[in-house]
């Protein structure tokens, strides 16, 4: 039977209706015969991608929330030019939406012989290293008819630093530096243990600070008034155990915990101090030690950058013989964890005398603020539970806090946002009263 016309055309294209013959392989071959040669020859020129060659540059690094741009240098080294769509791939948490993705694809012409770049722009939505995956590119011929595609690795790493949203705080704090130094007009005296000079008694003055030789040479009181130390020792403790994962409001309770980290660093090496960091859970995750004040705030960030919190129970006990054993002489132990009934009875309070013998210490902790506004909702029957169940947290968060200052320890409790500023407040009050 004979096809002609619309049959025959359905069957050429391999769609002939159920019950119509067939036609033979040399019809097949005699309708599509100009489209497969012209397919044949489109491959035939396509560039091979193969033999494609590539580089890469760029940023290395980026704070979180900014953009990072790395460029690819694609260099065809064939006879035929290269018409390309190119994938830049790398992990989903490289770009805040599906609209900034689309900056990954690339479409580009290579001359033959020559090189091209592109540029991938990356705004990262979490801390750590992002790493580049495969190039995906797809060859055309001059007629977009048929590609060839290939795939090449081309490493490149990209580093998340902690974004450090606390810098704002820093100018007035290291105002208020200058005034316990004594830089400003108010001229605000510390209690440290280096003679500054006398002063009139006023009420309310520590009396022990009374110079009795200079009261009896002028007849009058004189108070002696001293400046805060320098070159002390501060040693930041980051709890990476499980607590430290969850999340307080849209926060990680580990990246407020750096960004405070970082604001005290800054602060105290502007002040003459020396800041080392440990971070542990059941080994050290991270270290810094002995690095000058103009390196400290760079080690920091790329220290802190990969650190992720571990689903453990912190060792309280290995956690206290680190610290110890980085802490030789008298320092200010600066510890982040939380204040949650149960790790602190159960792991840090056992443990702190050993540190509170021969350091200063002062426990940091995060505070969820939507506890606070439970406890002051009313008006239906859930909002009184909710109310007298974050009533009740809050009580405990209290009573772990009062536990901890009766063995002499500083406690600074404060949501995210205020933790940090809370945290630089506190170590300049210690500075004030000489207890560093």
């Amino acid at each position: 039977m004979a096809l002609t016309g619309r049959t025959a055309l359905l069957a050429a294209l391999g769609s002939v209706p159920v019950g119509v013959w067939a036609p033979s392989w040399a019809g097949m071959l005699a309708v599509n015969a100009p489209l497969t040669l012209a397919m044949m020859c489109d491959y035939a020129l396509a560039a091979p991608v193969r033999k494609l060659q590539f580089t890469r540059n760029g940023d290395t690094s980026v704070r979180l929330g900014d953009a990072a741009e790395v460029v690819l240098t694609i260099t065809n080294p064939s006879g035929r030019p290269l018409r390309a769509q190119l994938r830049d791939a790398w992990p989903p948490s490289s770009w805040a939406s599906d609209a900034e993705q689309d900056a990954s694809r690339h479409a580009l012409t290579v001359p033959a012989g020559e090189r091209r770049r592109v540029t991938t722009a990356l705004r990262p939505t979490r801390r750590g290293d992002r790493h580049s995956q495969q190039i995906t590119i797809r060859s055309y011929g001059p007629l977009g008819l048929v590609s060839r595609q290939g795939s090449h690795r081309v490493p490149w790493t990209v580093r998340v630093l902690p974004p450090f949203t606390s810098r704002k705080h820093l100018p007035s704090r290291l105002a208020r530096l200058r005034e316990l130094d004594g830089r400003t007009s108010v001229l605000t005296r510390g209690e440290g243990t280096e003679f500054d000079s006398l002063r009139p008694y006023v009420p309310g003055d520590d009396t022990r600070s009374i110079d009795w030789r200079a009261t009896a040479r002028q007849n009058a009181v004189a108070i002696r008034t001293w400046r805060p130390e320098r070159d002390r020792h501060i040693l930041v403790v980051l709890d990476t155990g499980r607590t430290s994962a969850g999340r307080v409001g849209d926060v990680p309770r580990m990246d407020a915990a750096m960004d405070a980290t970082l604001l005290l660093a800054a602060l105290a090496s502007r002040a003459g101090d020396r800041v080392d960091l440990l971070a542990y859970d059941r080994r050290v995750r991270a270290q810094v030690q002995g690095r000058a004040s103009g390196e400290l705030l760079p080690s920091l960030v790329n220290a802190l950058a990969p650190l992720e919190p571990e689903l453990v129970e912190t060792d309280a006990r290995g956690l206290s013989a680190a610290a110890l054993a980085n802490a030789p002489r008298r320092s200010l132990i600066v510890l982040l964890t939380s204040l949650d009934a149960a790790p602190v009875e159960g792991g840090l309070l056992p443990v702190l005398p050993q540190l509170t013998k021969r350091h200063t210490v002062l426990v940091a902790a995060i505070a969820d603020p939507h506890i606070k506004k439970m406890a002051e909702s009313r008006g239906t029957a859930d909002s009184v539970y909710e109310a007298a169940a974050a009533s009740r947290t809050q009580e405990q968060r209290h009573r772990t806090a009062e536990q901890l200052m009766r063995h002499g320890v500083t406690v600074v409790d404060a949501t995210p946002d205020e933790l940090a500023p809370a945290l630089a407040d506190a170590y300049l009050e210690l500075k004030a009263a000489g207890r560093l």
